[in-house]
């Protein structure tokens, strides 16, 4: 008989887990209760990856199961979805952030500030946590930067780590040190710890700036364009993924995937020797506890993110490259080109010309 529910103690709450004997993952035979007891296993690295920041829970409450899909925003009809605002029936221990998105509208997210939210959210179905890159004191200053290489149809991640290898010369001509990980997939995601006085339009500067940078280093290899049809068999960097209201998954978060990968932070040298399948809920635990949490020291240094502006000025100024297309949910930005991809841009008729003045 299925167990109706047990009670976890997580440090000063118990937390009560409903049908932990539901099959989350069934290749693997991965349970809700297993999935709760891995980011138990991993406590210290997901809560330093989570601690005040808005976080964005991404919800399997039926499980990860073939033929499930993921609700978005064009279409809303899915076994999973995103869910921004706290959940009403959350208990007084789960603290909130006030954050507002790009439309204007606000929302009061959930805002780890203990592992026990983390047991609770997963209890939810959670499977994947999306941490702004913001704490909650001060929710319009990221302190974060995210570089995401983002393989294209043709590339791999193989193909990702030769990128994030050319990112590591560059951070360290800027004297920064970035923290990698995969990204649970195909990617590799870098985190640069910055001072939060930028506002999220200069720090997805930067990033354009930095993704130049490799474009210029790894011709034909990287792209930083936004439309696919333009990207060709080259490693994307999303640059986008630093506007507001863009997430990515955390550190140690767990991916909707059949074998249940985990985003996994890895040194420098470990990169090309990794392999994503080989790093999932079943073999994190171990890993952790014997290599503890490798993006301890991300707090330690926040970096001056002045010389990338100053990159993206000088390329503005030099080369007549200005900012680039955000996300289609999003309004339209100030300084942001015309936001249509080519082809249908190319398809658009001519405007008439005008009649001459008399």
């Amino acid at each position: 008989m299925a167990t109706p529910f047990v009670e976890i103690e997580v440090g000063d709450r118990d937390v009560r887990v409903s049908n932990p004997d539901k099959t989350y993952f069934p290749g693997p035979g991965i349970t809700k209760r297993e999935v709760v007891e891995y980011y138990l296993a991993v406590g210290d690295g997901i809560l330093r990856a989570l601690r005040e920041r808005p976080v964005t829970m991404e919800r399997w409450p039926g499980g990860v199961h073939e033929g499930m899909k993921l609700a978005t925003r064009m279409d809303n009809r899915g076994d999973a979805f995103y869910q921004k605002r706290v959940p009403k029936n959350a208990p007084p221990w789960v603290e909130t952030a006030h954050i507002t998105f790009p439309s204007g509208r606000t929302a009061d997210e959930v805002c780890p500030t203990e592992l026990a939210t983390v047991a609770w959210c997963a209890n939810l179905g959670t499977i994947t946590f999306h941490p702004w890159p913001v704490r909650r004191a001060d929710v319009d200053h990221p302190d974060e930067l995210r570089i995401d290489l983002d393989p294209q149809p043709g590339t791999a991640f193989a193909e990702a780590v030769e990128v994030a290898g050319v990112a590591r010369e560059v951070l360290a001509e800027l004297g920064w040190r970035g923290y990698p990980k995969t990204s649970g997939n195909r990617g590799v995601h870098v985190y640069v710890r910055i001072a939060p006085r930028w506002s999220f339009t200069e720090v997805r500067h930067a990033a354009i700036a930095f993704g130049r940078e490799l474009e210029r280093r790894m011709p034909g290899r990287v792209t930083t364009k936004w439309w696919k049809e333009e990207r060709g068999e080259a490693i994307f960097v999303d640059y986008n993924q630093n506007a507001r209201d863009r997430t990515i998954a955390s550190a140690y978060s767990i991916r909707p995937l059949p074998h249940a990968p985990v985003s996994t932070p890895l040194t420098w040298d470990e990169l090309p020797l990794a392999d994503p399948r080989d790093l999932t809920v079943r073999t994190l635990p171990a890993r952790f506890a014997a290599v503890g949490d490798l993006m301890a020291g991300i707090d330690d240094v926040e970096h001056d993110l002045t010389p990338l502006l100053e990159w993206y000025e000088r390329d503005e100024r030099d080369r007549g490259l200005g900012d680039m297309p955000y996300p289609p949910d999003y309004p339209k930005m100030p300084g942001e080109p015309k936001r249509v991809q080519p082809s249908r841009a190319r398809a658009e008729p001519a405007p008439e010309p005008a009649d001459a003045p008399d």
